[in-house]
């Protein structure tokens, strides 16, 4: 592999050899066999909990509490981590004069925009119970959620707040634990967003149960999430550039496959400047759709019927696509990221978090992404992003009065909001890592460099293909 410090110029007309080499002999039968990586999956033990819980519940913090009487560090050192703070430790963000803490908790989005005053519908998905507001108590130990990582009934459901659904039988749930499967991270993480598909083009309730082609790591090996997101005290690895702005505590494909090679050196030659995943998740949203467009301005339409892949009058229009193919940029792991309050120019496009690197960067690779895109709203005297209430009592989900919501939301922001504003068009940008595809299914050489290529070349800063313009920017 090409050392990293290598100048970018180097790493450049490296890549234009390989093409060139690759297109002089053919690609039909230039794809030889991978070899097999060193990872592989630990047996675990599933203790049985029937036995050892008694019960009866009155509340879920009365599970927690029984479930601390064995695993008397489980709850302090999960509260440690982003899952339940939803916020970072201190980072640099770029521009910014000084490090801060960002996360879920205290940044906006393009889809439901912002989880401060929307409480009762955004911290269903928190590990945690009752966070209405700011007075909820982050240092109390049996508000942590123990059963919605690892209840293995299938029966537990969160509510508003995160607080169990009424009804749901604690003792049941609690009896039936043991270490996360799919179906657990999925609750939250296949239906972020208010939905199936929302936010992620790679994650969606296929992956429960997959095929080899929907994901060759858990439809033929049976790999489970944690196996690759192997947890130390509860800090799960992995990078959600939705909320990040770097790579700290991330994963790599390397992270499993250390010191991975191809058999044939001309694939080799592409790996300093393009990611694994760009050649070995050619597509996304394989079989159910995802959402790539998102307006909030068409809300309130009493006259249009609902329908979750296209309109629902508390949310506005959409738009969802299946097998999508991704788009392609440079990205040196780091984002920029658009924080409340800052100005926007309301006629051009607000990336809220924006891939960092270039053609230039020796630290970047080519990267496929999914881009979600959204006319949300602004305030057009201070020209910044507002944050609506939209659940909960005042929200526009029961009054349908934008400006209330806003008034509300702008409050629970500590934002100040003129009275008028307007819709302005945004985008989001997400790394795609799931959904890989067997290696035979990966892209072939023309798919790429051919007549009708996958790549933006000139976006990229070459002159078009580099085959055909010998790599010349």
């Amino acid at each position: 592999m090409l050392e990293r410090k290598a100048n970018a110029k180097h790493r450049r007309a490296l890549l234009v050899l390989a093409s060139l080499i690759v297109f002089a002999t053919g690609c039909g039968t230039s794809r030889s066999e991978r070899v097999s990586p060193k990872f592989k999956k630990e047996a675990r033990a599933h203790f049985d909990h029937a036995s050892v819980i008694s019960g009866p519940f009155k509340t879920a913090q009365a599970v927690t509490r029984a479930c601390l009487k064995c695993h008397t560090t489980a709850a302090s050192d999960f509260m440690k981590t982003s899952h339940w703070t939803w916020l970072s430790s201190k980072v640099k963000i770029p521009g910014r004069p000084n490090k801060m803490r960002i996360g879920k908790k205290n940044l906006i989005n393009n889809f439901c925009i912002s989880v401060s005053g929307n409480q009762s519908s955004c911290t269903k998905c928190h590990a945690g119970y009752g966070w209405a507001d700011d007075s909820f108590d982050f240092k109390r130990q049996e508000n942590v959620d123990c059963l919605v990582c690892h209840e293995r009934s299938g029966s537990y459901v969160k509510g508003a707040y995160g607080v169990p659904s009424p009804g749901t039988d604690l003792v049941q749930v609690a009896k039936s634990v043991g270490f996360p499967k799919r179906e657990n991270c999925a609750t939250c993480h296949n239906y972020g967003g208010g939905g199936q598909g929302v936010k992620h083009g790679d994650l969606d309730s296929t992956l429960e149960n997959p095929y080899p082609s929907d994901d060759v790591h858990m439809g033929r090996y049976d790999f489970l999430c944690i196996d690759c997101h192997r947890a130390q005290n509860h800090n799960i690895p992995g990078r959600a550039f939705s909320v990040s702005v770097e790579h700290s505590n991330g994963l790599k494909c390397t992270t499993c496959h250390e010191g991975f090679q191809h058999t044939d050196r001309r694939i080799n030659s592409h790996l300093q400047s393009v990611a694994c995943q760009t050649c070995h998740i050619p597509a996304v949203a394989k079989k159910l759709p995802t959402k790539i467009f998102w307006d909030w301005s068409k809300a309130g339409d009493k006259t249009r019927v609902d329908d979750e892949h296209n309109y629902l009058r508390i949310k506005g229009e959409f738009v969802y696509d299946a097998k999508i193919v991704p788009e392609y940029y440079w990205f040196n792991l780091s984002m920029d990221r658009y924080l409340v309050g800052d100005r926007i120019k309301p006629e051009e496009v607000t990336p809220i978090n924006r891939p960092l690197g270039d053609i230039r960067d020796p630290k970047a690779q080519i990267w496929p992404f999914k881009v979600h895109r959204a006319l949300q709203h602004y305030d057009k005297t201070f020209h910044y992003l507002l944050t609506p209430m939209t659940a909960g009592k005042g929200g526009y989900w029961s009054d349908f009065d934008w400006d209330q919501a806003l008034r509300l939301g702008a409050k629970a922001s500590n934002l100040k909001y003129s009275g008028a504003y307007g819709f302005t068009r945004t985008e989001m940008f997400w790394p795609l890592s799931h959904m890989v595809a067997p290696a035979k299914k990966a892209l072939a050489c023309q798919e790429c460099h051919g007549q009708s290529s996958r790549l933006d070349w000139k976006a990229l800063g070459y002159e078009g293909d580099p085959v055909k313009s010998g790599g010349r920017r």
